[in-house]
């Protein structure tokens, strides 16, 4: 059982490493130089020098603290905006790429179904969403004490944790791309392409009369400002996620189920 899932993710570890890394040298570059914005700059001065449509998309709500700066810098740029489309990317070529190249042929001549097959190259997906949030919370949480602007350890395990169903829902977004369309670059395309446009249209729709267009956008159900300033952990938007990727990792099935392959 799961030898797919364990394969893949097998040979997703190193990258996940890479990954984690990564993303915890950039907190600790927002983290060590926060002391030097607070003490040089009026940052809500410059806050207010943005443009309100910047403010609006990347979700601003403050700078004048530590859990405020880490949102902006840390969490919408590098969480929502650069790992939710890096997993749709990644998960993008998943099934498109075996196809692409020939593969998909000797995998379903093994004794396993199409919808096996679909459910465990997406769950090997769950190595680089987990490792990616395994070293970060450590180096955020410690440094933010170093700075002496501590935060609390449940908000900052909980930003990470909330992110998990956000970042499997933006791969079950690539997961459908991956089945949908026969060549991976194509596919990787278009994963980024609805990714980012689900993006916009919830920042940019909000407070519209078409806001409700955004609610299809899982950045609607991830909010580290409600975690990081309001300490307020949204358990019912985690829901709708994983909703959410259920119903992508469904229908991705029922695709490839009934697709001819070339």
């Amino acid at each position: 059982m799961f030898e797919l899932t364990r394969y893949d993710g097998r040979h997703r570890i190193r990258g996940s490493l890479a990954l984690s890394i990564g993303l915890s040298l950039l907190a600790a570059m927002v983290i060590w130089v926060y002391p030097s914005f607070e003490a040089e700059v009026d940052l809500d001065q410059l806050l207010a020098a943005y443009p309100e449509p910047i403010l609006q998309v990347m979700g601003v709500q403050t700078m004048a603290s530590l859990g405020g700066f880490l949102s902006f810098e840390l969490y919408t740029f590098g969480w929502i905006i650069l790992l939710g489309l890096y997993l749709a990317y990644a998960t993008a070529g998943t099934i498109a790429d075996d196809v692409d190249r020939g593969r998909m042929d000797v995998l379903l001549s093994m004794p396993i179904s199409r919808r096996r097959l679909v459910a465990e190259r997406f769950a090997a997906m769950a190595v680089p969403i987990v490792g990616a949030n395994v070293l970060p919370p450590v180096v955020v949480y410690v440094g933010a004490r170093l700075i002496d602007h501590p935060l609390a350890a449940a908000d900052v395990l909980a930003v990470h944790l909330l992110s998990i169903p956000y970042l499997f829902a933006c791969a079950g977004i690539g997961l459908l791309a991956s089945v949908v369309f026969d060549r991976a670059a194509i596919a990787q395309r278009v994963a980024l392409g609805v990714t980012f446009a689900l993006f916009l249209s919830e920042s940019l729709l909000s407070g519209t009369d078409a806001e409700a267009v955004g609610a299809i956008a899982p950045m609607r159900y991830y909010d580290p400002n409600a975690v990081l300033l309001e300490g307020t952990y949204d358990l019912a938007g985690a829901g709708i996620l994983v909703a959410m990727t259920l119903v992508l990792l469904v229908a991705a099935q029922l695709w490839f189920g009934r697709s001819d392959i070339p």
